[in-house]
């Protein structure tokens, strides 16, 4: 390491922006030669988005990124919170590891059944939201949600994951019931799993007696069809996410991925379920 400290420092800035954002934190420790380059907009340019007329769209969402002085510190505030992009129907954040881009779709963006009828869907305001409204669903048996995005929105030769972003406050419906999730590119495959949306785990109430039989027996034939389906998890925002699939974004070309959320089958009343978007993010 002693070798590498005798390079001049713009070396040293040369090799840390061939590495990654967090690698250049950790290099950054090793000497004073080695924070001074690895602070330098030399090395903190590689780590932002390489189109400069995307990176000045960005900041004419939030002008007070205009007064940033550094790269590093461009790059820092970028990672640090989402910025609300596209007339609120998309949010952008870079993740602060990789530098790669996130992308949440909002629930505005979607094609969704009956989504402009107030019987079936709402479109509120929720204070714990990064977005101006999200989807309330009143009550539907017929549960369809589609989004999609085209891969040049994203950083090339990654792979990402879809998460589909939601709350349930008092529902109905989803406790016993699997739900398709869909994610593909258009032309290729289509990846689907199935899942349960309803995050508590606990089973359905046992009623003692010989009349009540049946019904327990029907219990336990509707908590048969989810048991070992996989489940959302808590976010750090307090919105829960569940996977809806992975893919891989190869280069530069002009694809779009398609992304569902499906429940036709089972003929049961859903309601309660509040939809914040889709967030696409490297795995």
């Amino acid at each position: 390491m002693a070798a590498f400290e005798e390079l001049p420092e713009g070396c040293i800035a040369t090799i840390l922006s061939r590495t990654t954002p967090l690698d250049a934190g950790r290099l950054s420790l090793i000497s004073k030669t080695f924070r001074s380059a690895a602070d330098s907009d030399a090395v903190w340019d590689q780590f932002l988005p390489s189109d400069p007329n995307f990176i000045d769209s960005i900041i004419s969402h939030s002008p007070s990124l205009a007064n940033i002085q550094t790269k590093k510190a461009l790059y820092l505030a970028l990672s640090d919170r989402p910025i609300i992009i596209d007339n609120g129907k998309k949010s952008f954040q870079l993740d602060r590891k990789s530098g790669k881009k996130c992308i949440m779709l909002a629930a505005r963006s979607f094609a969704i059944t009956w989504g402009d009828d107030e019987r079936y869907w709402n479109w509120i305001a929720m204070p714990e939201s990064r977005f101006p409204e999200v989807a309330k669903l009143n009550h539907v048996w017929w549960l369809e949600i589609r989004g999609m995005i085209n891969t040049l929105a994203l950083s090339a030769n990654t792979q990402y994951g879809a998460y589909l972003v939601f709350k349930m406050i008092d529902p109905s419906g989803f406790e016993n019931l699997p739900v398709d999730l869909s994610v593909g590119v258009e032309g290729g495959n289509n990846n689907t799993k199935i899942v349960c949306l309803d995050s508590n785990v606990e089973p359905m109430w046992h009623i003692a007696g010989r009349r009540n039989r049946d019904w327990n027996r029907h219990m336990r034939r509707l908590q048969d069809r989810v048991v070992g389906l996989p489940r959302p998890n808590i976010r750090s925002d307090e919105w829960l996410e569940i996977e809806m699939g992975e893919f891989f974004n190869s280069s530069l070309e002009h694809e779009e991925v398609h992304m569902s959320v499906i429940e036709t089958k089972a003929g049961q009343l859903k309601y309660n379920f509040f939809v914040e978007g889709i967030e696409i993010r490297p795995k």
